[in-house]
């Protein structure tokens, strides 16, 4: 059942991933390109950090621990770190559209 539940929040955050990877191509404001980015970058690192967790429950041998280990470690990197630079953008993504309306 877990190993389920693990499987969706992969793909969730796969789909996630390109949802905010094709927003950012289609995006023509440099800020709402860099705040669409670091979305990406977020779902990138919950996919890593899931991922990571479902091999430990699905293989558990002492390579797939170590392994399994640095997906989390850097998934929750990435997943914290690009979550406060995105909020950063995130507070000027409004005023962006804003000015740019036409």
């Amino acid at each position: 059942m877990l190993n389920t539940v693990f499987v969706f929040i992969i793909v969730i955050s796969f789909v996630f991933y390109f949802y905010f990877k094709t927003k950012q191509i289609r995006s023509n404001l440099p800020i709402a390109k860099k705040w669409y980015s670091n979305c990406a970058l977020v779902s990138l690192g919950s996919l890593l950090f899931f991922f990571g967790l479902n091999q430990i429950f699905l293989f558990p041998t002492t390579l797939t621990y170590v392994i399994s280990g640095l997906f989390i470690v850097i998934g929750l990197f990435t997943m914290v770190y690009y979550y406060r630079v995105a909020k950063h953008y995130g507070q000027f993504v409004q005023e962006e559209f804003h000015l740019n309306q036409k």
